[in-house]
């Protein structure tokens, strides 16, 4: 939730303007116009040279397509031999739902599961809206009246949708210590817990649980929430079962957007403590199930978990928060004798600039479009710098998804890695759909395991658009592949490229090609490597005009596995080569 957690709270830097890194000029750039429509056919060096066009619904070329003058041109090598990794089908996933969208995972989270009681379903809204406790949840969702009463009804009611849709669940489980008693309204600041707003919620029962809890018997218990759910569908493994448990959500602000339930900054030791019992308390009820931690908000935490009031002396020796909280818990896997914590959980909301912070709904304006277009690169490529905060007081951890996975590497290996909130903003514009389209891209490439959108709207096509490039592009389920192969390009400032194939399976070859400039075409050498000869290819594709995605011309006479491809100005394609 980007508006409430993401900016530096310590506010110790403004970013500083920075003109963009201009793209490579390794030759001369040959500028001509082109249409989008048109096929330009095999040139006098044997490429097959085409320009992506866009079909009406009939499937035929449409009459007021504009030219394009060419404006660049980049090598993209791709090879399906090489660099050969999985691809989590569960990056494809939300915390929120919208119509047309196919999701493989759904995050029950957020600021209102800290509070939120499972036995009567009322929850607080903390600093968002005025401490406020009621039955919001259940209003949202749409949950009749009658219901209401039912234990875990919220949640239920959740897993319902995604046993519905064919979707994983991550349900967030309460950690702070206490939950919402009543839907009275705001919670005063005398009113802090304890006090009778508020109910005691501890990790672990100790004795016999049951389906139908007290609400009245001033406690809740977290294992006897998760035998709940056992009991409903079965264990983590069962085809119904509720696979992962996040515990609670973003801790290093809960003084902050909780202060009537955990008014002061959690410590490095406590938050440790916390995951632990609750962790445990969870594998003991579901041994098989997946544990997610500790959801951290931002950067901040991930450095020194929001300057913990503990921090200095429990942090001695380690970089970072992240270095702490991985060996902590190895240590614990060690003393115990089992994992607590199968997936390293966090939240990454860009902190890059333009005219303004690239997730702000103001952030419009060429300079706001120019920044959020190169932004996905802070996830993995190291000669980019953005424009930020982080970049300015700590570089030496951009690019992002490189650093976590080392940091695990380093000090827990065998974690997952989940980034179970984000959002690049511009979701209604090209720019947005861009980005995210990058951004999937990158999660496949570098190994993330869950990915869960926050903030979707109806409005927001273009964000759709993105998912649908790689879930569903040309509405009968068509999708990218699973196991990610080597795909790069000479202009990763103009161009993004990803490449995955099916299976273990070299043809059909499937690649996402990206052109980010936003004055012209670009003409993409394509060179693939490797023992398989590919002769055509489909090409799918949204842009500027349209969040729609249209079968453009396919590519057709490829010659000794190179061809060229020039797509239009905020572009993004789904070529697949066979």
């Amino acid at each position: 939730m980007p508006a409430r957690s993401t900016t530096d709270p310590r506010s110790r830097r403004s970013p500083v303007a920075r003109s963009a890194t201009p793209p490579p000029q390794s030759q001369t750039v040959r500028r001509h116009a082109v249409r989008w429509f048109s096929a330009l056919g095999l040139s006098a060096l044997g490429l097959c040279v085409l320009v992506v066009s866009g079909c009406d619904s009939a499937g035929s070329p449409g009459d007021d397509e504009p030219e394009y003058e060419v404006v660049g041109q980049a090598v993209v090598t791709l090879n399906p031999e090489a660099d050969r990794r999985p691809i989590s089908p569960y990056i494809y996933g939300s915390n929120q739902d919208r119509a047309g969208t196919v999701w493989t995972v759904r995050r029950l989270g957020g600021n209102r599961l800290t509070g939120y009681n499972w036995e009567n379903n009322f929850s607080n809204a903390g600093s968002d809206y005025q401490h406020y406790s009621d039955r919001f949840l259940l209003f949202n969702a749409g949950i009749p009246d009658g219901e209401a009463g039912e234990p875990a009804r919220v949640v239920t009611f959740f897993h319902d949708q995604s046993l519905q849709m064919g979707a994983a669940s991550i349900v967030t489980l309460q950690m702070a210590g206490f939950v919402a008693r009543d839907d009275f309204g705001p919670v005063s600041a005398g009113q802090t817990a304890p006090s009778p707003r508020w109910v005691p919620a501890y990790p672990r029962k100790d004795a016999p649980f049951t389906l139908t809890p007290d609400p009245g018997d001033d406690a809740v218990y977290m294992d006897e929430l998760v035998h709940f759910l056992v009991q409903r569908y079965g264990a983590a493994t069962t085809p119904n079962g509720i696979r992962w448990y996040s515990l609670d959500n973003e801790p290093a602000l809960w003084a902050h957007t909780h202060p009537r339930i955990h008014p002061d900054p959690v410590g490095a030791e406590e938050l440790l403590q916390r995951t632990i019992d609750l962790a445990s308390a969870v594998k003991d009820v579901d041994p098989n199930s997946e544990v997610l931690g500790p959801a951290l908000y931002g950067f901040a935490a991930y450095l020194s978990l929001q300057d913990a009031p503990d921090w200095n002396q429990a942090g001695a020796g380690y970089r970072w928060f992240i270095d702490y909280y991985l060996d902590r818990l190895r240590q614990a896997e060690q003393a115990t004798g089992r994992r607590l914590v199968d997936v390293l959980d966090v939240h990454w909301y860009p902190e890059a600039h333009g005219d303004h912070r690239i997730t702000d709904p103001d952030a419009t304006t060429p300079a706001d479009v120019a920044a959020r277009l190169q932004a996905p690169r802070s996830l993995w490529d190291p000669t980019y710098t953005e424009t930020s905060w982080i970049a300015d007081c700590c570089s030496a951890f951009l690019p992002i998804l490189p650093t976590l996975q080392a940091s695990i590497e380093a000090h827990y290996p065998g974690t997952k890695l989940a980034i179970s909130e984000y959002n690049y903003g511009g979701g209604r514009s090209v720019s947005g759909g861009l980005a995210q389209a990058d951004v999937l891209g990158a999660f496949g490439r570098h190994g993330v395991y869950i990915a869960t959108l926050w903030g979707i709207e109806t409005e927001d096509a273009y964000t759709a658009a993105a998912f649908r490039l790689y879930r569903n592009y040309d509405g009968n389920g068509g999708a990218y592949g699973d196991t990610s192969v080597r795909a790069t390009t000479s202009d990763p400032h103009q161009t993004s490229v990803y490449a995955a194939l099916e299976g273990h399976d070299a043809r059909p070859l499937h690649a996402i090609l990206i052109n980010k400039n936003t004055e012209g075409a670009l003409e993409m050498q394509i060179r693939i490597e490797g023992d398989t000869a590919y002769a055509t290819g489909e090409v799918w594709a949204f842009d500027a005009r349209s969040p729609q995605i249209l079968r453009r011309d396919d590519v057709t006479g490829i010659t000794g596995n190179t061809f060229t491809l020039t797509l239009p100005p905020l572009t993004a394609a789904h070529l697949i080569l066979r």
